[in-house]
């Protein structure tokens, strides 16, 4: 299963890689398009559909797909100062995870993002507030609690190069009460290369770090990924391994893939 669906996604990669060589006719050339999807705060629309298969998860080698629904949205509040908005709703499809012979599907919780983000063409930066909002639609997948806390982004930029990284801490204020405090904090440290095709490489970590639980897990992400058109509409394609470096035995999986379709509406 895993090296039919791998094969698969890098069959899709080198076909939209190929397919990518066209400029958008949008005015952004399909580099600059990549630059900006390379840019957490760039001034654009987009709705990333982020599809996150893992196996061998804790003692019972459980399996999780999770497909994270990530819509991008600016708000130009002056014309040195953008508000950019970040959403992410998981929905989480699960076995063995929880417990042996265990099965959970459903929302998890939406971690709402904002940043407010001052033009800047070499050093990036935006920082605001995290929120965490308790959607989940079973128990398992979710805190039962709301939360709150800061969000940060730097980054360097060039033509064809970024690199750079996110954070945020989040700390529940609210919520069920016999329910466990939320208190976690989450980077994402980031380096792509784009080329004039609209062809991307790059490797990216995520650390997430339960100071509740005091767990750990940290991945490395080599990633590719191309710019393209459907039809009239621009996308961008990516696919990567989910390599876990660090983790408890609890929550580290043995390995993951992650595919990523992203609808872009450039202004």
């Amino acid at each position: 299963m895993k090296n039919s669906f791998l094969v698969l996604m890098l069959m899709l990669s080198v076909h939209f890689t190929i397919s990518a060589q066209e400029e958008a006719k949008s005015g952004n050339s399909a580099q600059e398009l990549a630059d900006k999807m390379a840019n957490p705060v760039a001034s654009l629309i987009s709705v990333p559909l982020q599809n996150n298969l893992t196996y061998g998860i804790g003692p019972y080698n459980g399996i999780k797909y999770q497909i994270n629904i990530q819509p991008v949205v600016p708000f130009k509040l002056s014309e040195n100062l953008n508000l950019i908005t970040r959403y992410i709703l998981p929905v989480v499809d699960q076995q063995d995870v929880t417990g042996e012979n265990t099965h959970e599907f459903g929302l998890s919780d939406a971690t709402v993002t904002a940043f407010f983000a001052p033009k800047s063409k070499k050093l990036i930066y935006g920082i605001g507030p995290a929120f965490l909002i308790p959607t989940a639609t079973e128990k398992f997948l979710g805190t039962e609690k709301f939360g709150i806390g800061p969000s940060v982004l730097v980054m360097h930029q060039g033509k064809g190069l970024s690199i750079g990284f996110l954070a945020n801490q989040i700390w529940s204020v609210a919520g069920a009460s016999d329910r466990a405090d939320f208190n976690q904090f989450y980077t994402q440290i980031f380096l792509t290369h784009s080329y004039k095709s609209g062809a991307s490489l790059g490797i990216t970590s995520e650390i997430t770090q339960n100071w509740q639980g005091n767990t750990t897990l940290i991945t490395i992400s080599p990633n590719v990924g191309a710019i393209t058109k459907l039809g009239g509409q621009t996308m961008q394609f990516a696919v990567m391994p989910l390599i876990p470096v660090v983790g408890h035995q609890s929550i580290k999986p043995d390995w993951g893939l992650r595919a990523v379709v992203a609808f872009i509406f450039p202004q």
